[in-house]
């Protein structure tokens, strides 16, 4: 039996942990076909098959969960080696792998991408937005943003941001027609544009008052998963909308929304870039957080 290279080994894990062929020909950097002659190679030399193929999935063999279990922290053991090199060079390279909520990317992270890749040009970044929560080792990820309270134990959250605040809006229209609640427990009898977790769960509003604390399970004509829609939504009168008052500041201001249970919405510690507190902390990540929180401190 020829012994298989390392580059086999990293593509057979990526496969593993993506149960794709297509997702982990992008997170590799070839194509799919390439990818899957890849692993028949692999299977060839090591003279077992590691993965099941159908049309439709990819997954594991019972050989290749035991290999993927090993492998995984063999495989961040060498990367992370790599990495300490890495730190003698004039310009550091590799690639540096985040999942983050949209919310996040967009207010937070997207204002440093220029300088970033202007700064360390041979640094690769790569994004991935996503509202559920992700196992960001067994992905194959350096780092994640969440808010605190989802945080793993095992995690180093470092906090990023200032404070936020989920807000009641709507349009001066349904106000008008429908009037606006004065207690949690009125948005019962309104029309409230719901919020649906990636996971399937419905989002029960929560709020805060005088040590009071409540999570009302609304309802109305619509269900939505996306920031933006559920703003666009409220502008046009459908009904209550709750949002990051960020998002609704501008149009708040042209008098596009007005709030409700103002006094019922305290502010909630913001975002937190995790990762894992077992591994050394990668060059890339240090020199993105480094810049991210100067980014931060410049807006304040």
């Amino acid at each position: 039996m020829s012994k298989p290279d390392l580059t086999e080994l990293d593509a057979f894990a990526s496969v593993a942990r993506h149960r794709s062929f297509t997702k982990a020909a992008l997170e590799c950097g070839v194509s799919a076909s390439a990818l899957s002659h890849a692993m028949r190679t692999l299977e060839s030399r090591l003279g077992v098959r590691l993965l099941n193929r159908t049309t439709r999935s990819v997954t594991p063999t019972e050989a290749g969960e035991q290999l993927l279990t090993r492998l995984g922290p063999a495989l961040r053991e060498i990367g992370e080696a790599l990495d300490q090199v890495n730190q003698f060079r004039d310009t550091p390279r590799g690639t540096l792998r985040l999942n983050v909520p949209r919310t996040a990317a967009r207010w937070l992270l997207a204002p440093v991408f220029a300088r970033f890749l202007a700064a360390y040009p041979e640094i690769r970044l790569e994004v991935v937005t996503d509202d559920s929560l992700v196992d960001i080792v067994a992905q194959g990820f350096d780092a994640g943003i969440r808010f605190g309270e989802t945080l793993a134990r095992d995690m180093i959250a470092l906090p990023m941001g200032p404070p936020l605040r989920l807000i009641v809006v709507c349009s001066p229209l349904y106000a008008a027609r429908r009037g606006l609640p004065r207690h949690p427990q009125d948005l019962k009898q309104h029309a409230c544009i719901g919020r649906r977790f990636p996971s399937g769960a419905l989002y029960a509003w929560e709020f805060a008052k005088d040590g009071e604390a409540l999570a009302v399970a609304v309802d109305g004509p619509l269900l939505l998963d996306d920031d933006e829609l559920m703003l666009g939504a409220a502008l046009d009168g459908i009904g209550l909308s709750y949002l990051y008052e960020e998002q609704a500041r501008e149009w708040l201001a042209q008098g596009r929304l007005v709030r409700a249970l103002d006094d019922w919405c305290p502010p909630m510690p913001g975002f937190f870039l995790y990762y894992p507190s077992r591994r050394q902390l990668p060059t890339a990540l240090r020199l993105f957080i480094e810049m991210l929180r100067a980014s931060l401190e410049r807006s304040r």
